[in-house]
C-alpha cells in the first residue's frame, strides 16, 4: 500500500529536483515541521504494528526494528516528531559543533539523479550545542521521543585545531548527552580539513578515553558509538577497532561519505563527500571488516547506498545490527522506511530466522 504522503512526494519530486538541493531539503523540512503530527501520521498510515521479528537490542536500547535515519537529515532536532510519522525506529540528529558555524559556502550539496547519489560538502554548518539541546529538551519534555530513539551526532568546529579538537567533543557532548538515548563521535566527515586524522591510534585513544571519562560523571550511561570513514586502510580499520574495544565505547557507525567516486556512471566535477547508490558496495566491505575484526564485540549501525530492502538486508548480513538512510529519502520518497521493514521481515523468514539478530553478520566473510 503507497502512503497518501508517498503519492504527493512523487508528485512534487520533479518540481523539487529542478531546485538548488540543499534549499529543496530546508523547503521539506519546513513543511514537515509546520505538519501536525497526527496529519503526518494519518499520511504515512504508521499506526500499524511493527513486525515484531524486527525488534533488537543494542547498546542497552531496545529498538522496534532497525530502520532510521542518518545525521544531516536533521541538524537542529527539529523534525523529531516528523521522523516518529514516518516510522522510523531512531534518528540521528546533528551533525552539532560546540560553537554555531555556517558551513562552507553554497552552492554544497548536489543530487546526481542517474546514479541515486549526492554529493555534499556543507562542513558542519551548525546552529550550535546549546541551541541544540534547547530544542531537544523541550521535545524531551513535551514526550517526543517516547519510541523514537535519538542519537545525537557531534562534531568539531573547523576553526579548532585538531590538537584541541578532544576540547570540540567533550563540550558537544557535556550539552547534548543528558537528553540522547546514544551519542555518535564523528571524526569522518570529508568535508571539515584533517578530521580524518583523528582516525590516527593517539588522537583517537585520547578523544574517546576523555569522553569515556565524561561519561563516567554522568547519573546516567549513555552509549557511545564512533562514525569511521569508509576510505581507510584495512590496517587503519584495525587500528580503530583495537582503540574502540580499549575504550569502552558502545559500538561502531559504518560509514560517513566518500571521497572516491566508484560506481558514477559518468565523472563529476564537484567536490565533497559522496552518498548514495555508489557508495553501497564500500560501505558494505567496512561493515563486514569491522564485524570480523570485532570478533562481534561492538554493534554496528550500516550507513551508505540503502534504498530497497534488498539493500538494507545485505548491510545486516555483512554484519549492521542497525540500518540508516538519508539520500535514499530523497530519491524513494518518505515511505522508505516502512517499505524497509515489511522487505526486510519477508526475506528474514524466507530464510528461516526467527529473529533479526540471528541474520546478522552471516555474511561477513563474503565481503571481506
Amino acid at each position: 500500500m503507497i502512503a497518501p504522503l508517498d503519492t504527493l512526494y512523487r508528485l512534487i519530486k520533479p518540481i523539487m529536483f529542478r531546485i538548488d538541493a540543499e534549499r529543496a531539503h530546508d523547503l521539506v523540512g519546513v513543511g514537515l515541521a509546520a505538519c501536525p503530527p497526527a496529519w503526518l501520521r494519518r499520511l504515512m498510515g504508521t499506526g500499524s504494528a511493527v513486525d515484531p521479528l524486527l525488534s533488537i537490542d543494542v547498546a542497552g536500547i531496545r529498538f522496534a526494528h532497525p530502520f532510521g535515519i542518518a545525521a544531516g537529515f536533521d541538524k537542529q532536532a527539529r523534525l523529531l516528531h516528523a521522523c516518529a510519522a514516518l516510522g522510523v525506529s531512531h534518528v540521528e540528529i546533528g551533525t552539532v559543533t560546540p560553537r554555531a558555524q555556517p558551513g562552507n559556502p553554497r552552492p554544497r550539496m548536489f543530487r546526481i539523479p542517474r546514479d541515486g547519489a549526492v554529493i555534499n560538502r556543507l562542513g558542519f554548518n551548525s546552529v550550535g550545542a546549546a541551541a541544540v539541546a534547547g530544542v531537544l529538551h523541550r521535545a524531551r519534555r513535551r514526550g517526543v521521543g517516547a519510541l523514537l530513539r535519538i542519537g545525537v551526532n557531534i562534531g568539531k568546529n573547523r576553526d579548532t585545531p585538531l590538537e584541541r579538537a578532544h576540547d570540540d567533543y567533550l563540550i558537544a557532548f557535556d550539552a547534548l548527552a543528558s537528553d540522547a538515548d546514544y551519542v555518535a563521535v564523528n571524526i569522518s566527515s570529508p568535508n571539515t580539513p584533517g578530521l580524518r586524522q583523528l582516525h590516527e591510534r593517539a588522537a583517537l585513544r585520547a578523544l574517546l578515553d576523555g569522553l569515556v571519562a565524561r561519561r563516567q560523571a554522568m547519573a546516567r550511561r549513555v552509549p557511545l558509538f564512533l562514525k569511521v570513514s569508509p576510505d581507510e586502510r584495512d590496517a587503519q580499520l584495525q587500528q580503530v577497532v583495537e582503540v574502540a574495544l580499549d575504550s569502552g565505547i558502545d559500538g561502531l557507525i559504518a560509514t560517513n561519505t566518500t571521497l572516491a567516486r566508484d560506481g558514477l556512471s559518468a565523472p563529476v566535477s564537484h567536490t565533497g563527500g559522496l552518498s548514495g547508490r555508489p557508495l553501497l558496495a564500500r560501505a558494505r566491505r567496512t561493515i563486514a571488516m569491522l564485524a570480523v575484526m570485532t570478533e562481534g564485540r561492538l554493534p554496528i549501525i550500516g550507513v551508505g547506498g540503502v534504498d530497497d530492502a534488498e539493500s538494507a538486508y545485505g548491510h545486516i548480513r555483512a554484519g549492521a545490527h542497525l540500518v540508516q538512510c538519508y539520500t535514499g529519502l530523497i530519491y524513494q520518497g518518505p515511505g522508505l522506511p516502512a517499505r524497509l521493514a515489511h522487505g526486510v521481515a519477508v526475506r528474514l523468514r524466507a530464510d528461516g530466522f526467527t529473529a533479526l539478530r540471528e541474520a546478522i553478520g552471516v555474511d561477513r566473510h563474503r565481503w571481506c
